[in-house]
């Protein structure tokens, strides 16, 4: 099953489905900003207005926790991911993690 396929939902039902929680799954990433970019934005922060360098590792971060995610709960045996949620938060200075969390859950098969 490739990963794009599990579905990702921040509700806690799937409508028209039944499942089980399989258990809990995560994606991680830390990112650095670059020297050059961090000046910049300091210079950015004595005018005010967005710190678009800060704006684009965010989005990049957020897809790569949520890619991580995905591969978490494909190594479950997952068909899909409920109450999915982010995290963020800066390490020292010059560093930004980003989780994607959620519950990995099985689909169940009813034979009628």
């Amino acid at each position: 099953m490739n990963n794009q396929s599990i579905l990702v939902t921040t509700t806690e039902k799937i409508p028209g489905k039944e499942y089980e929680i399989i258990g809990e799954v995560f994606g991680v990433t830390t990112q650095s900003k670059n020297f050059l970019k961090d000046f910049g934005a300091g210079l950015k922060s004595m005018v005010g207005g967005e710190i678009r360098s800060y704006t684009k590792m965010l989005e990049e971060s957020r897809e790569q926790a949520m890619i991580r995610l995905r591969e978490s709960a494909q190594k479950l045996g997952a068909d899909a991911v409920v109450m999915m949620r982010y995290d963020s938060g800066s390490i020292g200075n010059d560093m930004q993690s980003v989780v994607a969390y959620g519950s990995a859950v099985k689909y169940i098969a009813h034979n009628e």
